[in-house]
């Protein structure tokens, strides 16, 4: 059985940077799950993967245009110190959650001027190539609940299975160009949302 649309795989992999970083890793986590052609992963490590078959190996070097895009300075902003209502005490590198137009998104504090923020909402790995180490490990039909929700059942995830948190009725937040989650900025795992 290869991976192709609609199927179920399950792959360990372990993402490192041009330096050699790792990044992520499923190691000592468990297989990522995921299903073939539902946008759960980054379009290049999903154009990578179609085709392949219980046992491939392969190592996947995915530019930032098929990841997390490239980086855009227009996601660099300076907002007031106001929209952070609550917060005592901004700091650089502090994250917050945002709504965005494509979903919930992670944005990071810059630099801090008086009442003036300074924001980045590009994703982390923005910019950044991508090399993943991938054994595929398992390939099977997805069920007829899975094709519909778009991901996978439940009683079908594992510890890894690219699911940012596991609900009754179903899993929330997949790989997001984050984890990698909808727009969920996750580690770089090769969820696509």
């Amino acid at each position: 059985m290869i991976i192709k649309n609609e199927m179920v795989a399950s792959i360990e992999y372990t993402l490192t940077n041009n330096d050699g970083e790792i990044l992520d890793s499923s190691q000592g986590k468990g297989p990522l799950v995921y299903i073939q052609g539902k946008q759960n992963l980054i379009p290049g490590l999903e154009k990578e993967l179609e085709g392949k078959k219980i046992g491939d190996k392969f190592v996947a070097n995915i530019a930032p245009e098929d990841a997390y895009g490239i980086h855009r300075e227009e996601m660099i902003q300076s907002v007031p110190k106001e929209n952070f209502a609550g917060v005592a005490d901004i700091q650089i590198g502090m994250e917050f959650q945002a709504q965005g137009p494509s979903g919930v998104q992670i944005i990071k504090v810059v630099a801090v001027d008086g009442d003036e923020i300074k924001i980045d909402a590009n994703h982390p790995l923005a910019g950044v190539p991508l090399n993943f180490d991938v054994e595929v490990i398992e390939v099977r039909e997805a069920t007829d609940e899975e094709k519909t929700a778009g991901h996978i059942a439940p009683d079908k995830c594992g510890d890894n299975c690219g699911c940012s948190t596991k609900q009754e009725g179903g899993c929330e937040g997949h790989g997001g160009k984050g984890h990698p989650d909808g727009n969920n900025q996750g580690d770089g795992c090769g969820c696509s949302h």
